[in-house]
């Protein structure tokens, strides 16, 4: 038992060093190379497994393999040799093992039907291709058959059932009607998954006679058609409604099952009246996010990629408002055999080890074996250096004879896989590949990246050299890639110079030397200034340039980002540009630039032209506008213009501009037609049909533009065919099931006729298949719908109006809509280069599984841990975007030992793809950050005490901490330092043997394994005598913060009355230190205005006579807190609490008034007059009377007599009852100015009194106005 874990503990290292080896002995693609290396064959392109032909087109099985020497070819059929020179019909493509099978020519495509496997075959093994089963496509005849007309109930369902015949593939189904126009369908009507037509509930308008069931069979390019099927609506009255009831799938339960990574469909079509909606559960479940579609009205549930975690039960719900019916589905999802680790190609040197490891899933799980060269490796030739063991070979000090070709098989009963991977024994000494004395130029502080390509078997040792005779080259100032190349991150002037590579491997060792050349970047040391200048003056701007002198370079001048004007008054020397006789045209932003071939230096400057002062004896303005204006010489397609030219005041006039109006499609908006010279006054204009012009001519001189002439009279041109199509056509999905394809619309005047419309073509690219066709109105978008996730189509979009069509237009291609990637990033590896930069490998995801462009890779990377302090935090993840292909990318800003994760996403234009499985890998150790804190107390004649904290980044296991101080005298001046080196675990330290009465400085830092981090420093003096210092001495000082202030404390040591202050500032902040004066002589302080959740410093002075300062602390404030003190009358809940007691109150005294009408009333108007306030006035005629309380449990009768006088006047000697007899037993209460409250309301509404027997109900609003 140890035996066997001993061996797969070797084998497991041994697995992980060949991974490694097998990736260093990649053989590069360079021709020479590979022209000259052996290699077993490798199968570069065969047919699919399952290849459905074409019966009326020749057959055409693929078979390409490379390999040196190159292959030979061979196949069986039906696992028998097939001897294709026996057959005249077949024939092999030269240097090919592609077979053509020659039907077009009397051969059969039947009798060719049979399992197909292609073998290549060199000196050094043999490849086999998958099992290739050939079958033509048939598209049968729909079988005659009686139909008997549907005679149905309106509001009943009816299903008419298509029936296809059975094809291979099996045929799309489609309803058309006679007009071969699709049958709408809605949540009503809808056709089922199996072809067949489902109606709810029939209405009397689905009364027709021809619904006509469609087969197309798309490999043989043909459509059958069932015979029309005719259904008949009678009406009865009233309609009776029904209770859904599922018309498929039949029964309560049902069971599927489906491959994973196929598309599960599931569906429930349900009959009633009204239309049941259908609703879709997962039991014990969510329905899976971003993989879950609705189709056909929600009655299919159409999941896409599905796995093993999709199984379950699935459960269909039909309702309308009189019921609801269920159904539910057990899927069970298998699994065809799917890679886990397909065997890899190994490059062996004679004597090494290597591992070949072919690792499969599914369900149910498949099983592994193996063959040698197409032979089951049972029945193979013995090979010494071999050992199978399950799913790995295990290959031992392999020699030249153990090259070969093997292939693993992973089956189960749904399919297999079948994966070539040869051994391919080498023994070749090193070769270099990078040309010889290759020169490599880079500027001064940018990367310098010098190539080494090298291979040879066994993998060599790279090494770098400068000079013919240098050292090795080593340390952090160099970075060495895997391939060979050596990286100087910033290249210095001297990192010029000779740099040596040499490969070495047991065979043979050679050397290549290249150069490097690093060169001054270039400056432009005087830029061009911003220039103000009169009109027809001359301006120059400068540009003088600092360059390497080994290089040339090229000054361009740019006007407003292009090139200058063609005109001779712009002057380019060496150093300036110069404009001669400036105009207001030159206005604009004026650019040098300076390129070499190494690097590019751009600078800019603005000119601005003002008019120059005027000159009193001759005044220039703009021209007068013409006039009479004149058509002439009218065509369909031309016109003569002319004009009279106005007064040109003092500045001739050099050109005129003609514009025109389209009075039929833009009335108003006056457009650029041509710009004559200024000694012109007739133009011939060319026109465009359907277009009703007015033309107005514009004089220009050197001051500017005159007035617009009058419009000339209007000429209406005739209508023709559009001369041009639409511009800017597009084919662009919007979802990954449609092609959105738009174009920029002809503008009025192009459409050339009344009518103007469209024709939209569009056809799959690449597939042999006619232009579907449809013509829209004057729009600028169309949408085609269900179309295959991004497949390139061929779009066109040709203009068309009354009178005919516009020219054949140019085709375009786009692109249906993008889905989301389906596969995540293989093979990912990380290389750690140092502490705090790791680089990160990924394999590209195959282009199908992408559904999209591909845009990039996404790298989303954390910490999880510092290996320091073992103590977890919050995960901020980090995102890293690598444009385009891209298989790698650098890391950078990384904290140094700490563990870190990864994973890696392909992005297209849609999202993201899954995530690669975490990656995890660590950073080596740094230099840590300087201690937290140092603290220097207990001053004595000649010892000091130094307190600290550890470093807050340690970056590493601390191994010592470095002291070192020295003194300073009176002038400023350092004595000697001294070095004292102090154990990891100490935080304090007592220096003795101190000379009295002087000052300290100290620098304090930590060390790693790596080295010193930096450093902090503080000063410090020893006493003069032990009875009374000579300067103050302030110590202990604390802090409490709270979350906006501190309260800062201290112990003083010296002379009387010294003035204190507290100095502060941010931690960590350069800013300068805030200064508080501290009133009289207390030894505390409070600061306030802090911000909370800040770090803060602070110290303590004396302004004596040495300006003596306390040693730093540092405190930190609280988190921001939600204040405490709300306001109870503006909360939520307590608005809420009030308004539910009011509407409780109300309740209640509706509640009384009821109970009061019914039972006694007890007279507490009476009591009121009795207990009235002699000084109470009489009512007015607006106040109403109190109410009277009923008393639930009296119910005693109202005396006679017990209302209030008819003059509305309390008097008081009407009763001597006390206040208590209002209350039924309880206390009263009584308001701030002795009035009685909480038994009557404040006011009523005035009611006249109709007798002694009524009395009037209290109302709600004064109910809740005795509330508040």
């Amino acid at each position: 038992m140890m035996k066997k874990k001993s061996i797969s503990a070797s084998k497991a290292s041994l697995v992980f060093f060949l991974c490694q080896m097998i990736s260093a002995l990649d053989v590069p693609l360079d021709s020479k190379l590979l022209e000259e290396l052996s290699q077993p064959p490798t199968i570069t392109q065969q047919s699919p497994k399952d290849y459905i032909v074409d019966p009326r087109e020749n057959i055409v099985i693929q078979c390409e393999a490379k390999g040196k020497p190159p292959p030979s070819f061979s196949w069986t059929r039906n696992g028998t040799h097939f001897d294709i020179d026996k057959d005249e019909q077949v024939t092999m493509k030269p240097n090919s093992g592609t077979l053509v099978i020659n039907i077009m020519n009397g051969g059969k495509a039947e009798a060719y039907e049979g399992v197909y496997q292609c073998t290549a075959r060199n000196e050094r093994g043999a490849a086999i291709s998958n099992n290739i089963v050939i079958r033509p496509s048939r598209s049968p005849l729909w079988t005659k058959e009686k139909l008997e007309p549907n005679q149905v109930r309106e509001g009943d369902s009816l299903v008419l059932h298509c029936r296809p015949p059975v094809g291979l593939p099996p045929p799309i189904i489609f309803w058309m009607d006679n007009a071969f126009q699709r049958l709408p369908q809605s949540e009503r009507v809808s056709q089922g998954l199996n072809g067949d037509l489902y109606f709810s509930n029939v209405q009397p308008e689905d009364t027709r006679e021809d619904y006509i069931c469609y087969a197309r069979f798309n490999h043989t390019q043909t459509i059958q058609q069932k015979q029309p099927i005719s259904v008949k609506v009678f009406s009865t009255k009233p309609v009776t409604e029904r209770p859904p009831i599922l018309l498929t799938p039949t029964g309560t339960t049902s069971n599927k099952v489906e491959l994973r990574g196929n598309v599960l469909l599931l569906e429930c079509i349900a009959a009633g009246l009204p239309t049941p909606v259908i609703r879709w559960i997962k039991e014990g479940g969510e329905l899976p996010a971003n993989r879950t579609f609705f189709e056909n009205f929600k009655k299919t549930l159409k999941i896409i990629d599905v796995s093993e975690a999709d199984s379950g039960n699935y459960k269909c719900i039909a309702r309308n408002i009189l019921g609801s019916t269920h159904h539910v589905i057990s899927v069970t999802v298998k699994a065809a055999p799917y890679w886990i680790t397909a065997p890899r190609n190994l490059v062996l040197s004679p004597g090494e080890d290597g591992t070949l490891i072919c690792r499969a899933n599914g369900n149910p799980k498949p099983s592994i074996s193996w063959l040698a060269n197409g032979v089951p490796i049972a029945i193979a030739p013995e090979d010494p250096s071999r050992k199978v063991d399950g799913d790995t070979i295990i290959f031992s000090a392999v020699q030249e004879r153990s090259s070969a070709v093997y292939q693993c098989n992973a089956s189960n009963e749904y399919g297999y896989l079948l994966a070539n991977a040869f051994v391919n024994v080498l023994a070749e000494p090193p070769r270099i590949l990078t040309p010889a004395n290759k020169l490599y130029q880079v500027i001064l502080d940018s990367p310098a990246l010098i190539d080494c390509a090298y291979f040879g078997s066994p993998k060599p040792e790279i090494e770098w050299f400068k000079g013919v005779k240098g050292s090795i080259l080593r340390g952090n100032e160099y970075v060495f890639h895997d391939n060979g190349t050596l990286e100087i991150p910033v290249a210095q002037k001297d990192s010029t110079g000779t740099y040596t590579c040499v490969a070495r491997n047991e065979l043979g060792k050679i050397q290549n030397e290249v150069q490097l050349e690093v060169k001054d970047p270039t400056m432009i040391i005087k830029q061009p200034e911003y220039k103000v200048i009169q009109r027809y003056g001359h301006v120059s701007f400068e540009c003088i340039i600092k360059h390497d002198s080994t290089l040339i370079p090229t000054v361009i001048w740019l006007k407003d980002n292009d090139e200058l004007p063609d005109d001779e008054r712009f002057l380019v020397g060496k150093d300036n540009l110069t404009i001669m006789n400036v105009t207001d045209k030159d206005d604009g932003t004026y650019t040098c630039i300076v390129n070499t071939t190494l690097d590019s230096v751009s600078a800019s400057a603005v000119l601005t032209v003002v008019a120059a002062p005027p000159t009193p004896a001759i005044i220039y303005a703009r021209p007068n506008p013409p006039f009479d204006l004149e058509l002439t010489g009218q065509l369909e397609r031309s016109i003569e213009l002319s004009w009279i030219p106005g007064d040109e005041n003092n500045s001739p006039i050099t050109s005129f501009v003609i514009e025109y109006e389209d009075g039929l499609h833009e009335p108003g908006v006056w457009h650029y037609q041509t710009e004559v010279p200024g000694s012109q006054t007739t133009v011939q204009l060319k026109l465009s049909p359907y277009v009703n012009y007015s033309f107005r001519v514009i004089a220009v001189n050197e001051i500017g533009r005159s007035q617009p002439s009058e419009p000339s009279e209007q000429y209406l041109t005739k209508s023709a065919n559009p001369d041009e199509n639409p511009s800017n056509v597009q084919g662009i999905g919007s979802e990954p099931d449609n092609l959105v394809i738009t174009w920029e619309s002809l503008k009025g005047f192009q459409s050339n006729g009344p009518g103007l419309q469209y024709k939209v073509s569009w056809r799959q690219k690449d597939v042999d298949d006619e232009w579907t066709s449809v013509v829209v109105a004057n729009v600028s978008k169309y949408i085609v719908s269900g179309t295959p996730t991004f497949v390139p189509y061929e779009i066109k979009v040709q203009a068309l109006n009354d009178l005919g069509y516009a020219p054949e237009p140019s085709e375009v291609i786009g692109h249906s809509g993008e889905d989301l990637p389906m596969v995540a990033p293989g093979n990912v590896q990380v290389h750690v280069i140092n502490s705090t930069l790791a680089k990160v490998h990924w394999d590209p995801v195959p282009l199908k599984s992408v559904r999209g462009h591909l845009q990039g890779y996404k790298v989303y990377y954390w910490k999880v841990q510092s290996l320091s302090r073992r103590s977890k935090r919050h995960i901020e993840k980090k995102i890293l975007t690598f444009r385009g292909n891209k298989t790698f990318g650098m890391l950078p800003g990384l904290e140094p030992y700490s563990s870190y994760k990864l994973n890696v996403r392909v992005v297209n234009g849609k999202g993201e793809g899954p995530a690669s499985p975490d990656k995890v890998f660590k950073t080596p150790e740094g230099v840590p950050s300087s201690p937290s804190f140092l603290k220097i107390t207990n001053p004595t004649l000649d010892s000091l005490t130094l307190e600290w904290g550890s470093p807050t980044h340690p970056n590493g296991v601390l191994i010592s901490y470095i002291l070192k101080f020295q003194p300073i005298n009176n002038t400023h001046e350092l004595g000697p330092l001294v070095e004292i080196r102090i154990p990891a675990n100490e935080s304090s330290l007592i220096l003795k043997n101190l000379n009295y009465s002087t000052r300290y400085k100290f620098y304090f830092n930590a060390q790693t394994s790596v080295g010193s981090g930096s450093q902090i420093t503080e000063e410090a003096v020893t006493i003069m005598d032990e009875v009374q210092p000579l300067y103050p001495r302030i110590r202990n000082v604390t802090t409490a913060a709270a979350e906006t202030y501190a309260n800062i404390s201290w112990e003083y040591e010296g002379p009387d009355h010294a003035n204190f202050y507290v100095e502060y500032g941010v931690a960590g902040s350069k800013e300068d230190w805030k200064k508080e004066i501290v009133n009289g002589s207390r030894s505390f302080f409070v600061l306030k205005g802090l911000t909370p959740g800040t770090a803060y410093k602070v110290r303590v002075g004396a302004e004596g006579l040495s300006g003596f300062r306390s040693s730093e602390d540092v405190f930190e404030t609280g988190p921001a807190m939600a204040s405490r003190q709300v306001d109870i009358a503006t909360q939520g809940w307590f608005i809420g609490l009030m308004c539910a007691v009011a509407l409780l109150i109300l309740i209640l005294l509706i509640v009384c008034f009821i109970r009061r009408n019914k039972g006694g009333k007890y007279p507490v108007k009476e009591k009121e007059d009795a207990h009235a306030d002699p000084e109470i006035q009489p009512m007015k005629e607006d106040d109403g009377t109190f109410g009277e309380y009923s008393d639930a449990e009296d119910h005693k009768p109202l005396k006679k007599g017990s209302r209030t006088p008819s003059d509305r006047t309390v008097k008081k000697e009407d009763s001597d009852d006390s206040l208590v007899d209002y209350g039924e037993g309880v206390n009263g209460q009584f308001n701030e100015d002795g009035s009685f409250i909480g038994q009557y309301s404040g006011k009523k509404e005035k009611e006249p009194a109709e007798g002694n027997e009524s009395s009037e109900a209290p109302s709600p609003v004064n109910a809740m106005n005795s509330f508040v």
